[in-house]
């Protein structure tokens, strides 16, 4: 059994400080320490790690992936999960690997063809995975085309980017007027026909949509974790029905998932969603990394993090099918704790390590840390990416 271990997460959303925590409290009481870093000075990710730096800006994506291979080799990197620029820096696996460092993140291609939405259901499709019918729009006629034939079978139509994360962009099309209703209340992802036409036809640049029926609930997130070897060591799913979350092993779900995963080499995490469509389960989305939601699956038993660095530094867990399925559960925000000093601006000749403050921030009293900043709530507002 290893006694050390170096993890990195580059820029990510917020919830991935519990990632952190579960790494942090393996069952195997193996040290893990683990370097951080993000845009923001007040990201979450950066308090809750040993070691954290702001990442620099403008970078191109060759020029972060040389960035993160420094990062590996100055801070000895075991596992690095990326999230930004995953795509990029997959390609460049060998060069991680010369340093020492594992990828927690499947293969470019595989990358590449989950990326783009039509892609993906293309080629789900012919792997018998049932997806929505879809369309794929870039002009106004191909707009209202879409979403008239939608309307034809009895469905409201929605529209989402064809490349993008979660529900970025996202857009349920009505063909209601504007009026107070659309001004009163929260606001709403519904939107008039008439005024995305118009939108459409004054637009400097072109669109790139997909079109298909709104799906319905419920909705469930099934994470996966994979290895290098193609065999699926998990594959459980988690189910949203408005506030109401639980857990699911029903094959409906699972198997079209295990058939994404083996069929396309979607190694190490990934989540995999569906929804509804006419009352039989269909393809919704394929994020090809570890999703925000998946320490709620330690009320199953599972430590999903610490299994994946297990599996990727030569430990195979096995088969982690849960012996229980927890009870159905609601998700509220909580504060987590920010450094207490803000994370100087980075100069152009270098690239801070932050050290983590002396002792944990956890038994610094607390109100001495909220004199110096507010505690960050762990929402899908404070992500860097929506969270599954």
């Amino acid at each position: 059994m290893i006694s050390r271990v170096r993890v990195w997460l580059n820029r990510t959303y917020a919830e991935n400080a519990f990632f952190m925590d579960q790494l942090r409290s393996n069952p195997h009481g193996t040290r893990v320490e683990i370097h951080a870093t993000h845009g923001d000075p007040d990201s979450p990710v950066l308090a809750a790690a040993d070691t954290a730096a702001l990442e620099p800006e403008g970078l191109s994506r060759a020029a972060y992936v040389e960035y993160a291979l420094a990062q590996c080799a100055q801070h000895a990197i075991d596992v690095f999960v990326p999230v930004l620029h995953q795509g990029v820096i997959a390609a460049h696996r060998e060069e991680f690997a010369a340093l020492g460092t594992v990828l927690l993140t499947p293969p470019a291609e595989a990358i590449a063809t989950f990326q783009d939405k039509a892609a993906a259901y293309e080629a789900a499709s012919t792997a018998g995975v049932p997806v929505p019918p879809w369309w794929r729009v870039r002009t106004e006629d191909e707009l209202v085309a879409a979403v008239e034939a939608i309307e034809a079978t009895g469905h409201k139509a929605c529209f989402k980017p064809a490349a993008g994360a979660g529900g970025v962009g996202f857009r349920v099309i009505t063909r209601s007027p504007f009026s107070l209703m659309h001004l009163t209340g929260f606001p709403s992802s519904y939107v008039p026909l008439n005024l995305v036409v118009d939108a459409l036809r004054h637009a400097d640049e072109p669109v790139d949509w997909l079109v298909m029926p709104r799906l319905d609930e419920p909705e469930v997130s099934v994470d996966c974790l994979t290895g290098p070897d193609g065999r699926v060591r998990m594959a459980v799913g988690r189910t949203k029905h408005g506030r109401r979350r639980g857990f699911t092993l029903h094959p409906s779900w699972i198997e079209p998932s295990r058939r994404l995963a083996e069929t396309f080499g979607l190694h190490w995490l990934t989540n995999i969603q569906y929804r509804l469509y006419d009352g039989d389960p269909v393809l919704m989305d394929v994020n090809t990394r570890p999703a925000g939601g998946l320490h709620q699956l330690s009320q199953c038993g599972l430590n999903v993090p610490w299994s994946a660095v297990r599996l990727a530094l030569g430990e195979d867990p096995g088969d982690l099918t849960p012996d229980f399925l927890g009870p159905d559960y609601a998700v509220v925000a909580g504060p987590r704790p920010l450094r207490p000093v803000t994370i100087p601006q980075q100069r152009t000749d270098s690239l801070p390590v932050v050290p983590a403050p002396s002792g944990p921030v956890a038994d610094e009293a607390p109100a001495a840390a909220a004199a110096v900043a507010p505690a960050a709530a762990v929402t899908p507002a404070d992500a860097g990416l929506p969270i599954a």
